[in-house]
């Protein structure tokens, strides 16, 4: 009995304690005061962090490049008939109205004189073109206008194949080019052209800027040896022409290349002590251990007639072997290739038909006809 009084005892006064706290905590709630929970971390003051950059990517190490050195190379060659349509123009337009005509009479050797003239085919070639197809006419062997004009490009293609229109080389030897001709007709860049296409055919090349006189000249001549990667000979500005020629052929015959190529101040044909050095010159160039193979005289087709007048001195002075006619794609007087090989008996070598490399090319007669009439 005494042992349930006590029990009893027990079970009130924890019954009376829960109570008590469940009624403090509904005061507390009614009041608004929230009890936060006490922290689980106590933080200190905020440290600003040094800013670590991101390491870049580890670059790959660069791949072995292996630089094949060869010869430049040479673009395909264009072809006259695209270069030449100023000429053709002038020409198709003449001819043209020959053509249209039921036979031949004066006005139409009054047409073809006319448009040979004009095409700056020149007064005595052109004579001499007109007297020979005339005679044929009156011997029956030419019968209509169109065989006419056959049988004027027949003789003008005969004109024109006329010579040796190789560049000549000795084998076995150091070969001497020298290219001569008056300011402007562009003879470095020539020299740079030649050289580029020598060496795409596997040639060494070394080139003398025997102009002394004009820096832009060797400045010019030492870019293009730069490409064709030829060794480049000069001397000092205003010096001794026929030096660096010197220099040029002992270096080239002791290193056994097979090219030397010599640029020349500009000549102005009328003056005697101009032509008088550029003798010097040749005679420098003709010496043992190389072999002068070109003289080369570099003409202006733009220039027309005043070309033929400039051909003559040249060749008087120095032996002008051949020609390199540049310019002809700018010129509606295409004619003037045909003058140059009637009246001087030069063989034309190269045309110039436009800027780059590939469009300095071989003379062939049958095409160059062919693109003046069609």
């Amino acid at each position: 009995m005494t042992i349930l009084l006590i029990v009893a005892i027990l079970a009130f006064v924890v019954l009376v304690a829960l109570g008590l706290v469940a009624s403090t905590a509904l005061r507390r709630r009614s009041s608004g005061v929230e009890v936060e929970p006490p922290p689980t971390e106590v933080a200190g003051p905020e440290v600003a962090r040094p800013e670590v950059a991101e390491a870049p990517p580890a670059e790959a190490p660069p791949a072995e490049v292996e630089e094949v050195l060869g010869p430049p190379e040479v673009a395909a060659p264009p072809r006259l008939r695209d270069r030449l349509g100023k000429a053709r123009n002038l020409l198709a337009t003449r001819v043209s109205s020959v053509l249209a005509r039921s036979g031949i009479d004066e006005e139409t050797w009054e047409e073809l004189e006319e448009a040979l003239i004009t095409a700056d085919v020149g007064v005595s070639t052109t004579t001499s073109l007109l007297d020979g197809l005339r005679t044929r006419v009156k011997a029956g062997e030419i019968t209509g206008p169109d065989v006419l004009l056959e049988a004027l490009k027949s003789d003008l293609k005969a004109i024109v194949g006329r010579g040796d229109h190789t560049l000549r080389q000795e084998p076995g030897s150091t070969n001497v080019w020298l290219f001569v001709g008056v300011n402007g007709v562009g003879k470095t860049t020539t020299i740079g052209k030649v050289g580029m296409r020598e060496a795409a055919e596997g040639r060494s090349v070394v080139m003398a800027a025997g102009d002394t006189f004009r820096a832009a000249a060797t400045e010019q001549l030492a870019l293009w040896a730069d490409r064709v990667e030829a060794d480049l000979v000069r001397g000092s500005e205003g010096g001794d022409p026929g030096s660096v020629l010197f220099d040029a052929v002992q270096r080239a015959v002791a290193r056994g290349n097979d090219l030397v190529l010599v640029d020349t101040a500009g000549r102005l044909h009328t003056k005697v002590n101009l032509m008088e050095e550029l003798k010097k010159v040749r005679r420098v160039a003709e010496r043992s251990p190389a072999q002068l193979s070109e003289v080369l005289l570099v003409l202006d087709a733009t220039t027309g007639q005043n070309g033929l007048v400039q051909a003559r001195q040249f060749s008087d002075a120095v032996g002008v072997t051949g020609v390199v006619l540049t310019k002809l794609d700018g010129t509606a007087k295409g004619g003037i290739a045909v003058a140059v090989v009637a009246d001087m008996g030069l063989p034309i070598k190269l045309v110039g038909l436009g800027e780059s490399a590939a469009d300095l090319v071989p003379l062939d007669a049958d095409e160059f006809v062919e693109a003046l009439f069609a």
